[in-house]
């Protein structure tokens, strides 16, 4: 009977360890493939064309050049979407042409906080990153900030959205909905 309750133990507690793990391997697959941002550098290579081997910017306008393909907007793609347009574009000067697009660094993936947190500013996001984490970022809240109060402010095109967040809720296991993924470009407020 005791071989039989510690079994049972070692089987919960390692029930308990593994699945944090396989939670959040079931949520990364439930994300939106990237889209690149301005600032970012994508690594772009045809296969057997040493011309056509090259790290390129994103620039503001959300374009990027590149050899036989020109300009191209790439606002909202991914780097399969970035890929397989460069591709079909090459089709017109190399037969079946194999690309490679591979994004080198994210440097346009960034949110900002401001407000009643330690260390407000500028933060690069090198992976997703919800309000909570990007909080924990700038060190989190200060002892006069109002946590029932905190707003993202995003845009979505041309139109800027204001979404709330109530620190105390989260923090006590509560409208977790609300502690959403950040996108690039987000401002969190912390009054």
């Amino acid at each position: 009977m005791c071989n039989t309750f510690r079994l049972r133990t070692v089987l919960s507690l390692l029930a308990l360890i593994l699945a944090p793990p396989l939670l959040m391997a079931a949520e990364i697959t439930d994300l939106p493939a990237y889209a690149v941002n301005p600032g970012d550098v994508l690594t772009i290579q045809v296969w057997k064309e040493q011309d056509l081997q090259t790290d390129v910017i994103v620039r503001p306008d959300s374009g990027i050049s590149f050899p036989l393909v020109g300009d191209m907007n790439v606002h909202d793609m991914s780097v399969a979407q970035i890929q397989s347009e460069i591709a079909k574009r090459l089709k017109k000067y190399i037969p079946d042409p194999s690309v490679t697009v591979a994004a080198k660094h994210l440097s346009g993936n960034r949110v900002y906080i401001i407000g009643k947190v330690k260390n407000p500013g500028v933060f690069p996001m090198e992976q997703y990153v919800d309000v909570m984490q990007a909080l924990t970022l700038a060190g989190g809240l200060t002892p006069y900030a109002s946590a029932g109060n905190i707003k993202i402010l995003r845009r979505d095109n041309d139109k800027q959205l204001v979404l709330k967040f109530d620190y105390s809720d989260v923090e006590k296991g509560k409208h977790l909905d609300q502690n959403l993924i950040l996108k690039s470009g987000d401002v969190i407020v912390v009054p």
